[in-house]
């Protein structure tokens, strides 16, 4: 009887920390979502992926308004291995659950968004690593990295076209 009653406990556990998930994705402004949507997408497109990653938790979000509908977003989270093979179609935490057995990839990524939509310049930058190989050195690196393109618009401000 024990033994049964941990293993409802365990499962139901195991159907919280999906929900949770989920939930926590949902809950993203649509800025984020995109970001997540667009890594999620490169990570499950390696060759060497064989289970399906599905976003598990956010770290740090922050935007920079760059005023005229212009953000710059930096979004740092956790993308986690699923019990579904790569090339499942419609993906989600419902329907494939988070596997305990394989590492965290550590995500961050950042890209400039106008109205809502990522824009293609500058290019988007987005560095996912296994988190047992991530060290405080990528971290900085990612976070400069993020800075300079946020700082670094390059295009002509409209005050600056206007003769005295």
């Amino acid at each position: 009887m024990a033994v049964f009653l941990f293993l409802v406990l365990v499962s139901a556990g195991v159907f919280l920390d999906t929900t949770e998930a989920q939930e926590d994705l949902s809950k993203l402004p649509e800025n984020y979502r995109k970001g997540v949507e667009l890594a999620v997408e490169q990570i499950n497109s390696h060759q060497t992926i064989k289970s399906v990653f599905l976003f598990f938790k956010s770290l740090e979000k922050s935007a920079i308004d760059g005023g005229f509908g212009v953000s710059y977003i930096y979004h740092r989270f956790y993308l986690k291995a699923t019990r579904c093979p790569k090339g499942t179609a419609n993906a989600n935490p419902t329907k494939c659950a988070f596997r305990n057995d394989r590492p965290l990839i550590d995500c961050g990524i950042c890209y400039k968004t106008h109205a809502g939509e990522i824009q293609s310049e500058p290019k988007t930058y987005v560095h996912c690593v296994h988190k047992p190989q991530l060290t405080q050195d990528l971290l900085k690196m990612r976070v400069e990295h993020c800075n300079k393109m946020s700082y670094a618009n390059g295009s002509p401000s409209l005050l600056a076209s206007t003769k005295p």
